[in-house]
């Protein structure tokens, strides 16, 4: 019985193509041959048809035909399937032969390849004989054939090789070997396919026509045998419905069959491989459920059927190999395209499997326990004649016996013996670890963490068990992590317990004391008397000692370990093993904490240390020491005691490094900061706790940070939401979960002790040197020097901000773009206590909006911190937000020559710029002068002067100046003409005389010039008086360079009578004026409307009366005569002498009253 029994056979698990061999080809020598070879059986795509094909020789000898049988009645069958027959019908029967053979249509010598032809042919129907096996001949020929009909000849002869050969046209093919050889193999390939399908139909024919002659009472098991040939065959001829079919009636009359002792592994064997044939179909047929749901059908029917409880264990191997199959089935049915889910994966299958042959070796340690003086028989029961068994399942010391009764009870006591023996020498482990290894791959690739943990769990035992202690390890220390940080704190003690003795069992000093030192935890469940047994170990180990054997080992494993670990005592020398406690528990607790999350230079730094044992026995330690990011504290932060190496577990109370279990011990420490070391962070890096001696053998436990190992996070979880209630400790113990690491802190300057005031009159004004003045007054007790001042705009706003600001510390002339938005470190000298200075900035904004200005003043001052003198750097600040604003708002226009707005000016026609200033600054601004610069395309039509200097505006108030301006013709420009710039020159009225003048430039609006053909202009009085002639003169200039006709009419108005022409027609040259004159007759006072004088141009139809108007007055003020205003005169006087009469006589009777 060999270790691979339980196997399924490789003619099981491939998959049925049909057979056919090819005779006649030498492929070894001859080149054409060897080209046909290579197109069958090379690049065999899923689109070709399922032929196993193979080269023989023509003579080869099948394997013979057995007499056909006529009867059953008195056949008694010795099993159900034999252990050849399915190779037989996969690579020794074959459903076609195939002779090839080379000969041409046009052979010369044609009748004697054609009888040497039907000599081969004959060879192989007698090599075949009794078989069903269909023969094809196949002509290899150099020429390509004619279409069928148009060569005669061919079909003269090719009927003639078919009579010769005894054969049917259907068997006869002809293969050209051309170019297109390839196309012609899978055409005869289709050809051959057709053949083989015929052939196994017969054979299934063949095998029904059996059923007639069987009863159930003596051929039970030729119904199975004949139900699975049936099957067997539909699969080779690639009917898998009808072999699902067939199969499932095979599968069901197999648990028809009596079951025995005796023949109970035959019929679950059976039963095994019709289920394995089930389920790949189910699969092949895309219907998973029904594979699962056969499966699981198939084992609950056998998992009962045990058999003789002496072979206990072959039922499960058997199980197992159940399992495993299916698992590959799921799993190859995946990679073809299925989708699995997590609750239903091939992991499931691959761990059932695993657990049962972990059953099979408890079983066999069990059963197979025989002393070592029991033998192995001899001769071997196992053997056979043939080497292998006759039928499947069946024992090979009483193959073919079918009784029940066993006829000789000594040689199956030699043949358990045997077999049992055989089962002892098999490597279990090795199988749990693989199936294992395909169950853990699985949950894996389907997300399943916790299952492949557990199941990594198992496989580190097996390969404790199987002595392969270093992948143990290393599987355990892999899942370690996965129970401490989820908690399962039983799991990991069990864990724990198995890596430990691993660990012993190599004489690993690190992994051994690592292990010791958390099963002495509080993660670990261990009870008392084990934890003491281990801490008593770990400081033999310490005192380089050997431990004692970890309990339930192998005695011999026990034995090479203890050589291992006197090895280790016997080498000399300094072992230090430092372990990071960050990734397990161990059995102290570490806490640090700073007093205060900042800390002043000038303060000493403090923090506390909070350690806590959780052993069963008091524990000492020699050393403790804390390490920082800046080294050079480390110097400041040791605690060591020193001891001898026996006094590890004595109870020192008295002493500092002497730990009790469960009490919490407090270390503090303290140090003075470095001035330079202001404005950084100082970090707790590491703290170390030494246990042993550094001289010889000792464990440095390092905690990162400031404490805390892998169970920490979680247990203050646990506390925070906790509701108890926690108990009075004793001498103001502090309880463990109230202590919450604080593992940095800030160290910040001194406090200052000085003042900074900022005094100024906000809002800034745009461009303008705005003074900000500092007042610094120290408040020290002794001087302080090395006073430096920092001031302008704060760091980190807009960056258009920082372009448009600058800072100096000069206010008399003004900021150019050099200068910076912040000045730094700005040398102020020294303070004696109680003086202040102070220092005047000017800051100028050349944009609107919010700035935050940032003032800082540091100094330098000794101080004694700790008996140390120590320089500290103290600093001050101040912040102000100031608003900027534009000093005034300029609104200019253009207006006509009668104060009316224009869109458009006319070329050489004067027109006026009006300029309004209206101050915006809540503080008073004087205008100090005004220019206006004209570009080229505008001349001024008077001197230009300034006329609002030296005017002062307050907030609200504003001024106005107007230009009298022409624009020449420039053409028609699209946009309009630049006219200039108007710059305003001023400051703040309150400013001190040295304070510089701003000038802020306005860049005046483009107008629009346009050109007129005719231009009339009006001279008249200011204004006229009623009944005084009013003369009026009016001008007409033609502006173009034609002779212009110009007719002219005056309507007349009910204010006035004129004397003029009415309605005239002239005619002005080029260039030149005509002047014409009226005398208007004022009627009536007031404002009142003028004669309207109305020109119309014959040349210009579009020159209109209402552009006419905005050249000439269309009205004017008339007063009243000179006498009308004398009359008027002397009766005011009248009026005012009565009322002032009126009021003095008032007066008297009021006062007379009053006496």
């Amino acid at each position: 019985m060999s270790p691979t029994q339980w196997d399924f056979p490789v003619e099981l698990c491939c998959r049925p193509m049909a057979f056919v061999t090819l005779t006649g080809l030498d492929v070894v020598y001859n080149a054409v041959h060897r080209a046909v070879w290579d197109a069958f059986c090379a690049n065999r795509r899923a689109d070709r048809v399922p032929i196993s094909f193979k080269v023989l020789p023509g003579d080869h000898e099948y394997p013979k035909c057995r007499p056909k049988r006529t009867s059953y009645e008195w056949y008694i069958p010795k099993g159900i399937l034999k252990t050849g027959w399915m190779n037989k019908h996969l690579n020794l029967v074959p459903a076609l032969v195939v002779v090839f053979y080379e000969l041409d249509w046009d052979e010369p010598q044609w009748k004697e390849k054609q009888s040497e032809c039907a000599t081969r042919v004959e060879i192989v129907r007698q090599s075949l004989q009794g078989r069903n096996t269909k023969v094809a001949v196949v002509l290899i020929q150099k020429k390509t054939p004619l279409p069928p009909g148009e060569d005669v000849i061919a079909s003269e002869r090719a009927a003639a090789l078919c009579n010769a050969c005894e054969l049917s046209g259907k068997s006869l093919f002809v293969l050209p070997h051309t170019d297109h050889l390839v196309g012609y193999i899978i055409r005869l390939e289709n050809a051959f396919y057709e053949h083989a399908q015929t052939y196994y139909y017969t054979e299934i024919r063949r095998v029904k026509s059996h059923k007639e002659f069987l009863n159930k009472t003596t051929h039970q098991l030729l119904f199975v045998r004949h139900q699975f040939k049936i099957a067997f065959f539909s699969e080779l001829k690639q009917d898998t419905q009808n072999a699902l079919k067939n199969y499932r009636t095979a599968y069901n009359l197999v648990h028809e069959l009596r079951a025995h002792e005796t023949n109970i592994l035959e019929i679950k064997t059976m039963a095994g491989f019709i289920n394995y044939k089930i389920c790949r179909l189910c699969f092949q047929h895309n219907t998973p459920l029904d594979a699962i749901a056969q499966f699981r059908k198939h084992i609950d029917l056998c998992k009962k059927r045990i058999g003789s409880a002496e072979l206990s264990f072959e039922h499960a191997a058997w199980m197992s190999k159940q399992f495993q199959a299916f698992g590959d089935l799921f799993d190859e049915a995946i990679k073809l395209g299925l989708t699995a889910i997590q609750t239903q994966n091939p992991g499931f299958y691959y761990q059932q499997a695993a657990y049962y042959a972990q059953e099979r070796k408890q079983l066999t340690e069990t059963l197979c326990d025989h002393e070592a003086t029991v033998i192995y028989p001899s001769p071997d029961p196992l053997e056979t004649q043939t080497g292998v068994l006759d039928f499947y399942g069946q024992r090979s010391w009483r193959q073919g016996v079918l009784s029940f009764d066993l006829s000789d009870p000594e040689k199956e006591k030699v043949g358990v013996l045997a077999i049992q023996l055989k089962e002892r020498s098999i490597v279990h482990s090795e199988i749990i670890i693989t199936l294992l290894s395909n169950a853990v791959a699985q949950f894996k690739k389907y997300k399943c963490p916790r299952m492949k943990s557990h199941l990594m769990v198992q496989m580190g035992e097996e390969y404790y068990y199987a002595k392969d202690y270093t992948k143990a390890l290393k599987l355990l220390d892999y899942v370690m992590c996965d129970y401490r940080s989820e908690g399962w704190w039983t799991l990991l003690t069990s864990i724990l317990t198995t890596a430990l003795k691993c660990a012993y069992l190599m004489a690993q000093l690190k992994g051994y004391i690592t292990y010791s030192l958390e099963l002495l935890g509080r993660a670990s469940t261990l009870k008392d008397e084990q934890k003491s047994r281990i801490e008593k170990n770990l400081i033999n180990v310490l005192m380089n000692e050997s431990p004692e054997p970890e309990p339930d080992c192998d005695v011999l494993a026990v034995k090479t370990a203890q050589k291992l670990w006197a090895d280790r005592v016997s080498l000399a020398g300094s072992n230090v093993f430092t372990i990071g406690v960050q990734d397990f528990v161990p059995f102290v607790q570490c806490k640090a904490r700073f007093h205060a999350p900042s800390f002043h230079v000038d303060v000493p730094v403090q923090f506390d240390v909070y350690l806590k044992a959780d052993c069963p026995h008091p524990i000492r330690f020699s050393k403790l020491r804390v390490s920082f990011n800046n080294q050079e504290y480390n110097q400041f932060c040791v605690i060591e005691e020193a001891s001898k190496a026996g006094e590890v577990l004595e109870n020192l109370n008295q002493e500092k490094m002497c730990f009790v279990p469960g009490k919490t011990r407090k270390y503090l420490f303290k140090f003075v900061a470095k001035t330079e070391d202001v404005g950084k962070k100082i970090e707790i890096t590491s703290v170390d706790l030494i246990l042993g001696h550094e001289t010889g053998r000792c464990v440095v436990l390092n905690w990162q940070g400031g404490g805390g190992d892998a169970a920490s996070s979680q247990e203050a979880l646990q506390a925070s939401r906790s509701f108890k209630r926690r108990p009075k400790l004793p001498d103001n113990e502090p309880h463990w979960d109230s202590i919450v690491i604080q593992a940095s802190t800030m160290i910040i300057s001194r406090v200052p002790n000085i003042s900074v005031h900022l005094r100024h009159e906000p809002p800034a004004l745009t461009n303008e040197m705005y003074c900000l003045v500092v007042t610094v007054e120290s408040h020290e007790e002794i001087q302080i020097r090395d006073v430096k001042l920092t001031a302008g705009l704060k760091p980190g706003q807009d960056a258009n901000l920082t372009q448009k600001t600058h800072v100096t510390l000069h206010g008399a002339e003004l900021c150019d773009e050099s200068q910076p938005a912040l000045l730094t470190d700005v040398p102020v000298g020294e303070l004696h206590p109680g003086e202040q200075l102070e220092k005047m900035l000017y800051v100028r904004c050349g944009t609107v909006g919010s700035r935050m200005f940032l003032v800082y003043v540091s100094y330098l001052i000794n101080t004694t911190v700790e008996g140390k003198e120590i320089v500290c750097k103290c600093h001050k600040d101040e912040t102000v937000t100031i608003e900027t604003v534009f000093p005034f708002d300029v609104a200019v226009k253009f207006v006509s020559t009668k104060f009316e707005h224009l869109e458009r000016v006319c070329a050489d026609i004067p027109f006026l710029l009006m300029a309004d200033i209206l101050s915006a600054s809540p503080w008073a601004l004087t205008v100090v002068s005004s220019e206006l610069q004209l570009a080229p395309s505008v001349t001024p039509v008077d001197q230009l002067e300034s006329q609002v200097d030296r005017v002062v505006l307050q907030t609200g108030e504003s001024a106005s100046e107007c230009f009298c301006l022409r624009c020449p013709s420039v053409g028609n420009v699209e946009g309009g003409v630049a006219t200039g710039r108007y710059i305003i020159s001023w400051k703040r009225t309150s400013a001190m005389g040295d304070t510089p003048v701003i000038s802020t430039v306005i860049t005046l609006p483009h107008v629009i010039i346009e050109n007129i053909p005719l231009h009339v202009n009006a001279d008249l009085p200011s204004f006229g008086r009623v009944r005084e002639s009013l003369p009026v003169r009016y001008h007409l200039q033609n502006k173009t360079s034609l002779v212009q006709d110009v007719e002219v009419s005056v309507e007349p108005s009910d204010a006035f009578m004129f004397s003029g022409l009415k309605q005239i027609r002239l005619r002005i040259l080029p260039g030149t004026e005509q002047e014409m004159l009226y005398n208007f007759y004022p009627l009536m006072a007031g404002y009142q409307q003028l004669p309207s004088l109305n020109i119309n141009l014959l040349r210009f139809p579009s020159f209109t009366n209402q552009l006419l108007r905005r050249f000439i007055p269309t009205s004017i003020f008339v007063k009243l005569p000179l006498a009308a205003f004398e009359v008027l005169n002397a009766h005011v006087r009248l009026v005012a002498l009565y009322w002032t009469k009126l009021l003095y006589n008032t007066f008297l009777i009021t006062e007379s009253l009053l006496l």
